[in-house]
This record gives structure tokens, sequence and C-alpha cells, in this order.
């Protein structure tokens, strides 16, 4: 067990005009490990020796959380996170959740929790460290993202890793947060009346309005909207097909970047696969749908006269990522330029060929929530194309397949929720039902 000292740091030590300086007392103890190189905790600014003692004897046994039967590692809980980092997550867990983890890890876990030996957590840090959190200020998703990754890391530490015997983040329990959060936004079911709206706010043309038809009309999760190739679209079928997603790449978590890279260069947009297997399907679109495409798809061809060589067209470049998996790179250049590489004709681009990014939507989605006061996210899109087929009788596990969930359980606790149409609708049903029953003389 670590042992714990005490020195008044301002022995021997003097003012200028010759008086002693007051005591200083300060207390230390060894601690975790990171990285491999020694760690220290200690507190200062005590009057005498035995208040630091004091002080010093309560947070040592706070540290070495004494008393377990289980002999639980000596590990840090910073390094701990990155074994789990470098075992679970990067093998379990997509670029983009992985990115989101390292955000996680690095600005909010390791400078709080990471000091820690992984034994010392207890119920109460962790639940302090969350109070902490939300007494900050952060919004609800965020504190979300933090625990999470907190649990889910501790998880692991107990099983398969054996590290702990429990974990101490069972029992944490989540502060009640605001009403309005990203999932109530996730939640909300835009009305026809406000669809309209959006569509008249961004016209024919306005890359953004077939994202949006898209999604309304589809329930595509954004990724899936902004990654549709042309070749994907079946006119003549009726159908989309959902075999791809677009994402960002930063190079943060790549090799350093080199010095006077133009801001656009630090990421790059690549084809992903998509959120699940189940993702994978085919769309059957309506007559509406197919009306604004093959308007849009038109408009496109016409752009692509009047430009000429300087319109951009988009291409695939295969490349390989840190292990060593095949990725597609959207490489995007002025039809001038000659290239072997496979062409990739995106649907939702800007007027000179650009492709419209899914950051680019940001300011669509803006313009809703604020300009035109319509409570809005694009998966708000999503919501209400399930609600919407759910309160007209479309059977839910139809609504499950054209929305890709692997189990219809998510279908019906995420997307699915009790609406007036719905409740009326059953008082109807009920009522037809009794008046058909022969009454009694």
């Amino acid at each position: 067990m670590a042992k714990l000292n005490t020195r008044n740091r301002n022995k021997d030590k003097y003012y200028k005009d010759g008086r002693p300086k007051p005591a200083n007392w300060e207390y230390r103890f060894e601690a975790a490990k990171i990285d491999g190189s020694r760690n220290q905790i200690s507190k200062a600014g005590f009057k005498t020796k035995k208040e630091a003692e004091i002080a010093g004897t309560k947070a040592m046994a706070e540290y070495n959380n004494a008393g377990l039967h289980f002999e639980p590692s000596d590990m840090s809980y910073s390094d701990f996170m990155d074994y789990w980092f470098e075992n679970y997550v990067k093998l379990n867990c997509k670029y983009n959740t992985q990115r989101a983890y390292t955000g996680v890890i690095e600005n909010h876990l390791k400078p709080a929790l990471g000091i820690y030996k992984l034994k010392s957590l207890t119920p109460l840090i962790i639940q302090e460290y969350v109070n902490h959190k939300f007494a900050t200020g952060l919004k609800k998703n965020t504190l979300t993202n933090i625990c999470s990754v907190l649990t889910g890391s501790l998880k692991y530490a107990v099983v398969p890793a054996n590290l702990l015997q429990n974990s101490p983040a069972q029992y944490l329990r989540y502060p009640k947060m605001p009403d309005q959060t990203k999932s109530d936004v996730n939640r909300t079911v835009i009305s026809l009346n406000d669809f309209n709206r959006i569509l008249e706010r961004f016209p024919a043309g306005n890359p953004f309005r077939y994202a949006l038809l898209i999604g309304f009309h589809t329930g595509l999760r954004i990724g899936e909207v902004y990654g549709l190739t042309w070749d994907d679209i079946n006119f003549d079928q009726q159908t989309i097909t959902v075999n791809k997603i677009m994402y960002k790449r930063t190079f943060n978590m790549d090799p350093p970047r080199k010095e006077g890279m133009d801001k656009k260069e630090q990421y790059a947009w690549y084809f992903g696969s998509t959120k699940t297997k189940t993702s994978n399907r085919i769309v059957k679109i309506g007559a509406t749908l197919i009306r604004e495409l093959k308007s849009y798809r038109k408009m496109q061809l016409e752009n692509e006269l009047t430009y000429g060589e300087y319109y951009t067209q988009h291409y695939i470049k295969t490349e390989t990522d840190e292990k060593n998996n095949t990725i597609r790179r959207i490489i995007s250049l002025e039809k001038s330029i000659p290239t072997t590489l496979s062409t990739a004709n995106m649907v939702i681009r800007k007027e000179n060929g650009e492709y419209s990014s899914i950051d680019s939507f940001k300011y669509a989605a803006r313009v809703i929530h604020y300009d035109l006061g319509i409570t809005f996210n694009f998966h708000s899109l999503r919501h209400t194309h399930a609600t919407m087929l759910i309160e007209s009788g479309v059977p839910v596990k139809t609504v499950q397949e054209r929305l890709g969930h692997t189990n219809i359980e998510t279908t019906l606790q995420t997307y699915v929720h009790n609406t007036k149409i719905m409740e009326s609708s059953a008082v109807d049903i009920f009522e037809s039902m009794i008046s058909e029953q022969p009454k009694a003389n």
C-alpha cells in the first residue's frame, strides 16, 4: 500500500524583509501509473502537519477503496480506457462511434477520473462526477454519451476483462433533465402543413429540398440519404436501394496533419456500410417523390451541360484505414481533369455538381428550427414517416422492414407512439364491434 508523506513547503523560506513564511503543509502519496509513468496525488495549503495528515489519510483511504475481498487490478482508469478502446471499441464500433468515444474519453473522463486506480472507482465517485457534469449545464445528449462510455467501459472491466468484481457504475442515477432534448426532437412528428412550409422555404433546385423529400417519403437516415447515387434509384420499379452511407473521416485519429494543410483537407467523405445488415434494403417510393426526383435529375443534366468542363464530378478512390481495411473515399474533380477512377454519380449535389454534404444540411436544420419555428432535426423525418404509416394501419412488421430495423421491438419502442389519431381509431373500432352484437331481448 502507498505511504502517506507530509512536508512543510515553506520550511526555511523567508520574505525579503527576513520574516519567515507561514507554514504550508502538504500531503502526498503514490497513485497508479499512467502510461507507465510515476504518478502522485498531493494537496497543500494546510496550516499544521496534523491537518495535512488527517486530510491525506482520508484522501488515500478513498483512493485505495480498502476492504474488498476481490483482488482488483492496480491499473489506472486512464490506462484501462486505452486498453478498452484498443480491444473493444476499435474492433466492434464504426469509425464515427470511435471518434465520438475518443472525444468523451479525452475531454471528459480522463481529466476527471483517469487518475484513479480502476479498483478505486466507487459508486459515490461515479455519481458525484455525473452530478458535477450535470451542474455545469451539459446538454442531456452530451451527458448521456459520457455515461454510456463510462458504464460501457466499466462493464467490460468486469466481463470479459475480469479486472473488477462489480461495476461501480451499475448504481448510477441520471439527474433529472430539462424537457427539451435531442431525443425529444428525434421523436417530433412533423405535420403535413409544416412540411409544406419547409418545402416552400427550399424551392425546386435547392439540394436541401430533395434530401428532405427523400427523408420524409422513405424514413431513410441522413447518412443513407446523402450516400445515394443515381444508380440506387429505379424510376421504372419505383424503388430506392439502400446499400451504403456517407460519413466523414477526420485526420485527427490518423498521423498528424501536415503544416499548412487547407481546412478542407483535414477531413474527407467516404462511402461506408449501413448501420446493420437489415439496413441494406429496397424501399418502394410513390409518384410524388418519383416526380420530384425526375425533375431534379433533369435539372442536374442541364446544369452539367451549362457548366461543361467546369462541372464537378465525383469518383471513388480505394484506400486502407489504420486497421488495413479497405475504405472508399469520395474524390471531387472538375470534368476537365482526366481520371481512371470509377464515377460516383451523387444524388444530392449543388448546381455546379459539388457534393452537398451532411455538414451543409446543418444550415437547413437551423433555418427550419429557428426561422420557421418548427422543432426539427433530420431524424424527426424518420419518426414522422414511421408514425404516419402506423396511424394509417400499415403493419408494424412492414414499417420495421422499411426502416431497416433489426428487430420489431426497436420499431415499436423508438418510432411508434400512441397518438390522438390512433386513440380515436381504437375507439371507433371498438364501437363498431359492439354495435354489431345482437341486442338482448
